[in-house]
């Protein structure tokens, strides 16, 4: 197994993305944890792992950030538990395969936050489009490369 595992953040992951990353860990040999705030219907095994979050608005993102560790992979789509990865070292994915970085990041809550005040004050800014098949190319692609550098840099350390 490798010094780093894969976290996933399962309240909004779409579906058609959770064979990719079960096919990460088989071929990494990577041990994945599907954090949720309900039951997330996977089958667990000696590498996928479940955990159903208490209730409650961010208790699946505390969730992850209470136990992952430095050289972590989080696959998330929220912007606030990117943040909080970034700050404790670890890598952060959103699933259309973008990697999260210190200055992204921080635009992304800016642009986050101006959206919150847009539907606050009435105005329809829609959602995004469902995962193409495009998207699950992109986002495989990062997370194998994500994964392959931080084999690269724990196995050095």
């Amino acid at each position: 197994m490798l010094s780093f595992k894969l976290w996933v953040d399962a309240d909004a992951l779409p579906r058609i993305l959770r064979d990719v990353i079960i096919r990460a860990s088989d071929r990494y040999q990577l041990e994945v944890t599907f954090v949720a705030n309900q039951p997330v219907g996977i089958t667990p095994s000696i590498r996928i792992n479940s955990i159903q979050a208490l209730k409650g608005a961010d208790a699946a993102d505390q969730e992850i950030v209470d136990r992952m560790n430095e050289h972590d992979i989080v696959i998330t789509q929220d912007i606030p538990l990117a943040a909080q990865v970034i700050e404790k070292g670890g890598i952060a994915i959103h699933p259309r395969g973008e990697i999260y970085t210190t200055a992204n990041v921080k635009a992304r809550l800016h642009l986050r936050d101006f959206m919150d005040t847009l539907r606050g004050a009435g105005v329809q800014t829609g959602g995004p489009p469902p995962i193409s098949e495009r998207d699950k190319r992109e986002f495989s692609s990062a997370l194998d490369q994500t994964i392959q550098r931080q084999k690269r840099k724990t196995a050095t350390q």
